[in-house]
C-alpha cells in the first residue's frame, strides 16, 4: 500500500507563493489518512462479525438437528465399548430335512456393573438377588464395594429380567446387546444338536461357539461369512423325532429301563432320519459333563453312538448271510445244533432245547447260538472279521457329531476261534446301535454298504457291495419269519410288514465279568420287509417287565413291542401307506347280463 506524505513539497511550495499557511495542508492530510484507517477497520471487523455470526448458526443448527433426533429415538443404557478386536457375532440356523428351524440365533442382553458408579451398593446386591436367585448377595456386596471397576453379573438375561434390573435405577448397573444360541424344541434331538456357549466376549458382543453335536462339528462352517449365513440342513425329519421321542420315553419307563436309544435310517441313502438317546437334556441349559461315576449315568452321554454294547443275537442274520454269500449254505441247508457246543473250557448253549437240526432259516427263526456258531466255524475268523469290517462294525462311526469318535467298537484283542464263534451271535464285539443300523441297511438295500449321515442327501449313497442282491432277498425273508413265526412276534404291525432280529445280552460290569439280572436288550427291524425303506434299531438298557407270572428282561418281551409302537407311529409320518387287504363283501355276487 502506498502512503502519501502528510506535508507533499509540491502544495507547500505552492501555499507560500499563494500566501497560505502550510500546516494546514498537513492538518488535512492527517484527517483523510485516518477516515481510510477506520473505513478499512470497520470492514474488517464487519466480516469477522459475519464469519463468527454463520459459525454460530451452523453449529446451533447442529445442536438442535441432534436434540431433536434423541428425542425421537429410543433411550438406551450408557455402555463401554469394547477394546478387543471385532468380534462375529453372526452364526447360521439348523434345520430338519424340511426346513423347520432346530437351532437359531435370539437377541438378549449381557448385565455388567461398574461399582465405582453405583450409588447404593448393598441395596442393588439386595435387589439382584431376589431378581437371580442363584447369585450370591454377600459377594456381590464384596465385589461393589472393593476396587474393581467391571465386574460381569449375568452374560445372558430374558426381556423381564432387564425391566427388573432396569427398575433398580442404579447408574453402575449397565447392559451390553449379544446374540444368544436358542433351540426352540427344547430337549427334542438334544444329542445331535450338542449346544453351544460363548467363546471371545465383550460388553458389545459375544462369539457364540459349538461345544458339542453337530454344533462344534460345523463350528466353522456356522460361523463363516462367507457361507452368506445359509442354514446347515439336516436329515432328521422334526415330527418323526418328536414322535419317535415321546414313544421311546413312555416304553422305558414301561419297562422299567435304566435307558434306551433308537436309531431310525433310511437304507439307500444312510439319512439318519431320527436318533434318541435317553435320559437326554435340554442345549438351551447344556448340563456339566461328569467328574464322577460311569458315563451312562449322565443325560450328556448318547447311548445311539457313544454306547458300545454287546448287542446279542441281531448278529446272527450277519452269519448266515456271509455262509450264504460264500456258498457254504442255502436257506434250506440243515445245521447239527446238538449241544452244548464245547471248545476248551467254554460251552456254547441255546436258550431252549430246539432238538438235533434246524436248517438255516430255522437257526435264525429260532435265534440258535449253537446253529450260529457251527455257521462262524465254516466261514473261518479272518473272512468273518473281513466282512464284518466292510459292514463298518471295525471302525468308529463316521456320523457328524463330535460325540462318534468315542464310538470305536470293541474287539477281541486274539480273534481266536471261539470269538469268532462267539461274535457270530454278538457276544466278544461290541458296537453301537448306530453301527448295527448301518449294517441292517446294507442287508436292506439290496447288499450294498451305507455310511450314515445327519446331513439331508440328494439321493441314493451306495458304497461298496457287501452281499449280492439274492442273499439280500433270502435274508429278508429269514428276519421277515423271525416277526411271523420265531421270537419276535411281538413286533407285528398291522398294515406295515415288518422283519427284524431280537437280541439279548447279558451286561458287562465295569471290572470285567458280567450281571446275571441286567441285560441289553435290542430288537433290530426293516420295514416294509418286501421293499424294505428304513431300518429301526431299538435298545433298552436294563428292561424288566413282569408277563404271564415272572419276569421278564429278553428283548421278545421288553424291545420289540415298543419298536412296534414306534413303527405303528412313524410310519404314517413317513409318508409310507398301509398294506391293507381287500374283504370281501358280504352278499354282494357279480354277475353278468
Amino acid at each position: 500500500m502506498t502512503r502519501i506524505p502528510l506535508r507533499p513539497l509540491a502544495r507547500i511550495l505552492e501555499a507560500r507563493a499563494n500566501g497560505e499557511n502550510p500546516d494546514a495542508i498537513e492538518k488535512e492530510n492527517t484527517r483523510a489518512r485516518h477516515e481510510d484507517m477506520r473505513d478499512r477497520d470497520r470492514a474488517r471487523a464487519e466480516g469477522r462479525l459475519l464469519v463468527l455470526g454463520v459459525v454460530f448458526f451452523c453449529a446451533y443448527a447442529v445442536i438442535g438437528v441432534r436434540m431433536g433426533m434423541m428425542a425421537s429415538s429410543e433411550p438406551y443404557e450408557p455402555r463401554a465399548r469394547a477394546s478387543s478386536a471385532h468380534i462375529v457375532t453372526q452364526r447360521a440356523d439348523i434345520t430338519d430335512r424340511h426346513g423347520r428351524i432346530l437351532a437359531t440365533n435370539l437377541e438378549t442382553h449381557s448385565l455388567y456393573a461398574h461399582p465405582q458408579q453405583m450409588i447404593e451398593p448393598k441395596r442393588v446386591a439386595t435387589e439382584l438377588a431376589r431378581i437371580f436367585p442363584d447369585l450370591d448377595r454377600e459377594r456381590m456386596i464384596k465385589d461393589f464395594s472393593g476396587k474393581r471397576k467391571f465386574v460381569w453379573i449375568k452374560k445372558k438375561i430374558s426381556p423381564e429380567q432387564k425391566q427388573a434390573v432396569h427398575d433398580i435405577g442404579d447408574p453402575g448397573l449397565l447392559f451390553g446387546p449379544r446374540e444368544m444360541r436358542l433351540y426352540p424344541n427344547g430337549r427334542l434331538a438334544a444329542h445331535v444338536l450338542g449346544g453351544a456357549s460363548f467363546g471371545k466376549e465383550g460388553v458389545d458382543a459375544a462369539e457364540v461357539i459349538g461345544v458339542a453335536g453337530i454344533e462344534k462339528v460345523y463350528d466353522t462352517y456356522l460361523r463363516d461369512p462367507a457361507e452368506g449365513g445359509k442354514p446347515l440342513q439336516l436329515s432328521l425329519d422334526l415330527t418323526v423325532q418328536a414322535a419317535a421321542e415321546q414313544v421311546l420315553y413312555g416304553g422305558m419307563k414301561l419297562m422299567n429301563a435304566k435307558g434306551a436309544a433308537a436309531v431310525l435310517m433310511d437304507v439307500h441313502t444312510g439319512e439318519v432320519i431320527s436318533v434318541v438317546s435317553l435320559p437326554d437334556f435340554d442345549p438351551n441349559d447344556r448340563p456339566r459333563p461328569p467328574t464322577e461315576g460311569a458315563p451312562d449315568d449322565s443325560p450328556l452321554f448318547n447311548r445311539a453312538v457313544q454306547g458300545v454294547y454287546e448287542l446279542g443275537s441281531t448278529f446272527k442274520i450277519f452269519a448266515a448271510a456271509q455262509a450264504m454269500e460264500l456258498g457254504l449254505v442255502n436257506p434250506s441247508t440243515v445245521i447239527d445244533i446238538r449241544g452244548p457246543l464245547k471248545w476248551g473250557k467254554h460251552r456254547i448253549r441255546d436258550f431252549h432245547n430246539y432238538g438235533k437240526e434246524l436248517s438255516v432259516s430255522k437257526i435264525i427263526e429260532k435265534s440258535s447260538n449253537i446253529g450260529t456258531a457251527r455257521l462262524a466255524m465254516m466261514i473261518g475268523g479272518s473272512r468273518q472279521r473281513e466282512f464284518l469290517g466292510k459292514l463298518g462294525m471295525l471302525d468308529a462311526v463316521p456320523v457328524e457329531i463330535v460325540e462318534a469318535s468315542g464310538s470305536t467298537p470293541l474287539l477281541p484283542s486274539n480273534w481266536s476261534e471261539i470269538s469268532t464263534m462267539t461274535i457270530s451271535y454278538g457276544h466278544g464285539i461290541s458296537v453301537s446301535p448306530m453301527h448295527l443300523a448301518a449294517a441292517y441297511a446294507a442287508v436292506a438295500n439290496g447288499g450294498t454298504q451305507v455310511r450314515p449321515t445327519l446331513l439331508k442327501q440328494d439321493g441314493p449313497q451306495y458304497g461298496q457291495r457287501v452281499m449280492s442282491q439274492q442273499v439280500s432277498a433270502a435274508s429278508r425273508d429269514m428276519l421277515r419269519r423271525v416277526v411271523t413265526e420265531g421270537t419276535a412276534s411281538f413286533g407285528e404291525v398291522e398294515g406295515y410288514a415288518v422283519a427284524g432280529k431280537t437280541g439279548t445280552a447279558d451286561k458287562p460290569k465295569p471290572r470285567g465279568g458280567y450281571y446275571k439280572d441286567k441285560v441289553i436288550a435290542t430288537f433290530a427291524s426293516m420295514f416294509p420287509a418286501d421293499d424294505p425303506k428304513y431300518v429301526l434299531i431299538l435298545t433298552l438298557d436294563e428292561p424288566e417287565t413282569y408277563a404271564l407270572g415272572e419276569t421278564r428282561r429278553t428283548a421278545g418281551w421288553t424291545a420289540v413291542p415298543v419298536a412296534a409302537e414306534m413303527i405303528n407311529r412313524v410310519a404314517p409320518l413317513l409318508g409310507l401307506r398301509p398294506q391293507v387287504e381287500p374283504g370281501k363283501l358280504a352278499g354282494i355276487t357279480l354277475t353278468s347280463n
